[in-house]
């Protein structure tokens, strides 16, 4: 090769790596930065940060490195598969290990110069789960007279944890994201408890309306350690995930307190450790925890409005998280307020039993039809066609865990022109009913307002074509107040309903940490969700992550873990390797722990 040849592309990845790999053995915050394009990004899910953050541009790289370097001594990169290169962007895969651990991490390079760098601890050396090679033994052979069995073990661990011997996590909430947490705990043999109000796992699920399902596909839902099966659905039903769960839960040998509510909790700085009060069959169990997770979802308390009337209603009223389902309200008039997923699905429900049914519109909404989001928005990533290219789930996560939000919308608006271009006439036919449509503020569709504010949109699979066909009737507008047997508008339209559903949203998570330990730390932790975006209900200034998400948080000892399927079992691992790295004793320093800038 010559001077004047350009080089290959592994050739271009191995001289950034090595001369990246020098500037951080020496130490050289300053020389690691300077291969850093001035529009850069390094996206560190705890591998050198013991959280979960990124750092922007050379200055901010450079201050993460003079932080971190001394502590985290990384070292051995490598390609873990041969580059790719498109578009002048070359991409790779790379390995590396830290003092304590073993890294996965995405590099791409513009000009030489890296573009975006991600890096994410994998494993902690000492501390491997039992897989594969190095699974459990299981059966133990030979005579003994003392033997156990794996049933007899089971019940003695259950017995004794919580009242012999002290669980080190307890995490509170049983959904899925509390269950693919206590899951990664269970492979790293961290003692948790996993504390449940309702009779069974999965009944989150299945005390929901009947048409509930999973919006996402099922390459997206899989689970940590056991996926679907080939056979799954695209589209689970709500009983048959909530089945799911509950066998999952079995399987994966989990200490679940079903039928347990958790009453109160408290810090104690001194003792380093909860004290959880928890009411089980009838008595009160305090539980002493070093670590206590919040496992709610990604939301908080139901947004119940308060509007004048409501206590004069003589019909049925609740919110859409109370809601039983149609079957009650054949041949009744319901009015459901609000125009997202729950709103949705409910007017479609009480449409098919024969129900008059208003929606409420009182701001704009997203709407993206299921198969064109499956076919743009997923397909390259949670597919069949995405499987059969070789992009398993964990890889599919760690891609679009290496796109940094500040510049994800980026990616995502020429998706969302593709898919409003496509289906522009279900959208004309939807505005000529008269409904109020967005891309988000900046036209990057769904995932950004999932992101920014957990809210706003609609994934259709059916409903919004009975709003735009005139089927669910729609009105527009503020609620003013009820009357016995009405909703007025603000413009003065009465609507006569049976029922009302208030389809409102939820609450940030901090909400419920407000009820179980003390608005104080509630307010010392602060909001939860959202990216600073400064966009609607996602107020400034740019957090650059989640706020308070699967990462450390003001309060000691206090995380926060929830979203959708996806990312419970994508940052279900890195927050288990926090709280194991924390109860084997590793020394994890934080950099840049988020600031509290707003209280809910």
């Amino acid at each position: 090769m010559t001077d004047t040849a350009p080089p290959s592309v592994a050739t271009e990845v191995h001289q950034w790596l090595s001369r990246f790999e020098q500037a951080l053995t020496e130490g050289d915050g300053a020389a690691a930065a300077e291969l850093f394009a001035d529009e850069s990004f390094w996206r560190d899910l705890v591998a050198f940060t013991w959280n979960i953050t990124t750092a922007e541009g050379p200055a901010q790289i450079k201050d993460m490195l003079d932080h971190t370097l001394g502590h985290t001594k990384p070292r051995a990169w490598r390609l873990a598969e041969p580059p790719a290169a498109a578009s002048g962007v070359t991409e790779a895969w790379i390995e590396f290990e830290t003092d304590v651990g073993r890294g996965l991490g995405h590099v791409r390079l513009k000009d030489g110069k890296a573009w975006t760098l991600l890096t994410t601890l994998q494993q902690l050396k000492g501390h491997e789960e039992e897989v594969g090679a190095s699974r459990p033994q299981g059966a133990e052979h030979g005579a003994d007279p003392n033997r156990k069995t794996w049933l007899e073990k089971r019940e003695r661990e259950a017995a004794e944890l919580g009242f012999k011997t002290q669980p080190y996590v307890v995490i509170i909430g049983g959904g899925q994201g509390g269950i693919a947490l206590g899951a990664r705990l269970r492979q790293l043999r961290v003692p948790t408890i996993i504390v449940e109000r309702n009779a069974r796992p999965g009944d989150s699920w299945r005390k929901r309306y009947k048409s509930l399902c999973l919006h996402d596909p099922v390459w997206y839902d899989h689970l940590p350690y056991i996926k679907f099966p080939d056979n799954w659905p695209v589209f689970s039903p709500k009983d048959k995930i909530a089945d799911w769960l509950e066998m999952y839960t079995s399987v994966m040998e989990l200490n679940y307190w079903s039928a347990t509510v958790a009453k109160s909790a408290r810090y104690d700085e001194e003792a380093g450790e909860w004290l959880v009060v928890v009411e089980r069959d009838g008595a009160d169990i305090t539980l002493r925890p070093k670590q206590l997770v919040m496992a709610t979802g990604m939301s908080g308390k139901p947004n119940v409005p308060v509007f004048g009337g409501m206590e004069t209603f003589r019909g049925d009223q609740h919110h859409s998280s109370l809601h039983q389902g149609p079957d009650a309200y054949t041949g009744k008039k319901a009015v459901v307020i609000g125009s997202g997923n729950s709103a949705h699905d409910i007017c479609a429900a009480l449409w098919e039993v024969g129900a008059d049914v208003t929606m409420v519109q009182r701001s704009s909404t997203h709407i993206v039809r299921s198969d064109t989001l499956m076919e743009i928005g997923l397909g390259d990533l949670y597919s069949e066609r995405a499987v059969a290219a070789g992009v398993t789930t964990e890889k599919a996560d760690l891609i679009f865990a290496s796109l940094p939000y500040r510049i994800m919308h980026e990616f995502q608006i020429p998706l969302y022109d593709q898919m409003r271009e496509r289906d522009a006439e279900f959208y004309a036919r939807l505005e000529r009913a008269g409904f109020d449509l967005d891309f988000g503020e900046d036209g990057s569709g769904l995932f950004m307002k999932y992101l920014r504010r957990g809210s706003g949109y609609y994934i259709d699979v059916g409903a919004s074509e009975l709003v735009a066909n005139g089927d669910v009737n729609l009105r527009s507008g503020a609620v003013d107040h009820l009357t016995e047997d009405s909703v007025v508008l603000a413009d003065g339209t009465a609507l006569e309903a049976d029922l009302v559903v208030y389809a409102t949203g939820y609450g940030s998570m901090n909400g419920w940490v407000a009820d179980l330990i003390s608005p104080e730390v509630a307010d010392k932790v602060g909001k939860v969700w959202g990216l600073g975006s400064a966009t609607a209900k996602d107020p400034g200034p740019w957090e650059g992550e989640q706020r308070n998400m699967w990462k450390p948080t003001q309060q000691e000892a206090l995380w926060f873990h929830g979203g959708n399927l996806h990312q419970s079992r994508h940052y279900s691992l890195f927050l288990a390797l926090q709280l194991k790295a924390r109860a084997a004793g590793i020394d994890t320093p934080v950099y840049g722990l988020g600031e509290v800038h707003h209280l809910s």
